[in-house]
């Protein structure tokens, strides 16, 4: 009998080898060329926030250093590579030795992030900096992409608490996982994924399914079980057969003659199918009139945050909410569209900024080896808006400060009385890990404080207010001497 392999998600996992092709066939074309030792700047950014809405929320910088960390290529990867016969000994061999050597800098997790501002740089031997887009691009792309939808949801709630219960609708084991951890970033209280609680501490949470009441002869005894088992921790799942005629009197009868008598109070109720504004206003009616007003009520089945908004306009008594599927999936809009793209390159010591030109504008990359500033009014604490420069451009915060639109560049307003923060912080200095990430709590911490500091207008779900995203005059001078030298060849 063949051995069964046991999935360790302790273990170092080394996924060099998840890259896309292209990534080799290039890295064995700069090697024959002699480019291998060429310095180049990459940066990874994104055009559009998903849903529409004003703002996204950075995560996966943890993974990415992972990733980076465990660069290199076994033995068998070599064989494999030989195997295609398009890849010269020489370039093999380099790649048996290969040591990530590149200077990278990010955003940090957490962060409230725009559209086409670098939130990832990659500076290094050209070979190295390019091989690494694929799994930097997974990387960010699919955590940012839960944590941005987790924040909405979290949002649309308005203070109740949301947990992730979507681990059996995920892409896969890794986006269970990774899922859970991005979603608690953006907000949720806890996940139903234990493996995430063990791996990153997120809180695990949970209760019963509709295969506990159906085990026992009837409701009532599978909620007597039930609390019995955990009468400290009692949530009793409703809707099995009938919430109003069985579910809630049944709970009500199991508090009363099973809890109480022991000295404890019920958790909540939880409602997993039907009208939940209607079955929950009914539930809390009947729970208050049997002297149950500190039982919670837990919503599930299918939520969102435009279903969760509208639940609670209508006046739904839910305490918080569960969500599954269309966070853990962004079931509304599954791909969060990071792009990595090449911006400079080193020429006896010299950077050379390099720019992407396509006939759709928002397309145009922005040049050269850049920092990211985010101004904060000093009064309110509010975010002003984000400046784009190059990199070793400051932004003095003693001074007053223009920014301006850079397409409607007449649109101008000048700043004062503010804080620049630099967004961009050194994770690797030529190939050595400098930062040290934070744990999953404080990430999530500093997400609220950092949302909080953005006005009621970016948060909106429909047609939220433009964030500001400008160029410093350095860069947008630099982009259009560019654009006027490779735009008519």
């Amino acid at each position: 009998m063949k051995k069964l392999v046991r999935i360790d998600w302790k273990e170092k996992k080394n996924l060099t080898m998840l890259t896309d092709f292209y990534e080799l066939t290039m890295s064995n074309g700069y090697f024959e060329h002699g480019l291998m030792d060429t310095i180049a700047y990459f940066d990874m950014f994104f055009r559009k926030v998903p849903d529409g809405g004003g703002f996204a929320i950075m995560a996966g910088v943890e993974q990415l250093i992972e990733y980076l960390k465990n660069l290199r290529f076994t033995p068998e990867d070599i064989e494999y590579l030989r195997s295609k016969k398009m890849f010269s000994e020489d370039f093999l061999k380099y790649l048996e030795n290969f040591k990530f050597e590149c200077d990278v800098w990010a955003i940090p997790e957490g962060t409230p992030i725009f559209p086409n501002e670098p939130i990832v740089t990659v500076v290094g031997p050209v070979i190295q900096a390019q091989f690494v887009e694929t799994m930097v691009l997974l990387t960010i792309n699919h955590q940012s992409l839960i944590a941005t939808k987790a924040n909405r949801i979290v949002r649309a709630a308005q203070g109740r608490p949301v947990m992730e219960f979507g681990s059996r609708r995920a892409q896969s084991y890794d986006g269970a996982v990774l899922g859970a951890r991005a979603a608690y970033i953006g907000g949720c209280v806890g996940t139903a994924c234990t493996i995430a609680e063990r791996d990153f501490g997120v809180p695990a949470v949970g209760t019963m399914a509709h295969s506990w009441v159906q085990m026992f002869p009837s409701e009532l005894e599978a909620f007597r079980a039930y609390a019995r088992t955990y009468p400290d921790k009692c949530i009793l799942l409703v809707d099995t057969y009938n919430v109003l005629k069985s579910g809630v009197p049944n709970a009500i009868r199991v508090f009363r003659e099973e809890l109480i008598p022991r000295g404890y109070r019920p958790q909540g109720i939880r409602i997993d199918s039907g009208d939940i504004a209607y079955l929950s206003k009914k539930a809390r009616q009947m729970l208050d009139q049997a002297g149950f007003k500190d039982c919670k009520i837990v919503a599930s089945s299918s939520l969102d945050e435009y279903i969760i908004r509208d639940l609670l306009q209508q006046g739904a008594a839910v305490d918080s909410f569960g969500v599954g599927e269309r966070l853990i999936t962004s079931s509304s809009e599954p791909v969060f569209g990071g792009v990595y793209k090449l911006v400079a390159v080193q020429q006896n010591g010299k950077v050379i900024p390099k720019i992407k030109i396509s006939e759709n504008v928002e397309k145009i990359t922005n040049p050269g080896f850049k920092q990211v500033y985010r101004l904060y009014d000093r009064e309110t604490g509010k975010a002003i808006a984000d400046v784009i420069t190059l990199h070793d451009e400051v932004i003095d915060d003693t001074r007053p400060y223009e920014i301006f639109d850079p397409i409607h560049t007449w649109k101008r307003k000048t700043v004062t009385n503010f804080i620049a923060r630099k967004l961009l912080v050194k994770i690797f200095d030529k190939g050595r890990c400098v930062y040290e990430s934070p744990d999953v709590h404080a990430i999530r911490k500093y997400c609220q404080e950092q949302v909080s500091t953005l006005w009621p207008e970016v948060l909106r779900f429909e047609n939220p207010h433009n964030y500001y995203v400008d160029l410093s005059k350095p860069l947008w001078e630099l982009k259009h001497e560019l654009l006027n030298k490779y735009g008519n060849m």
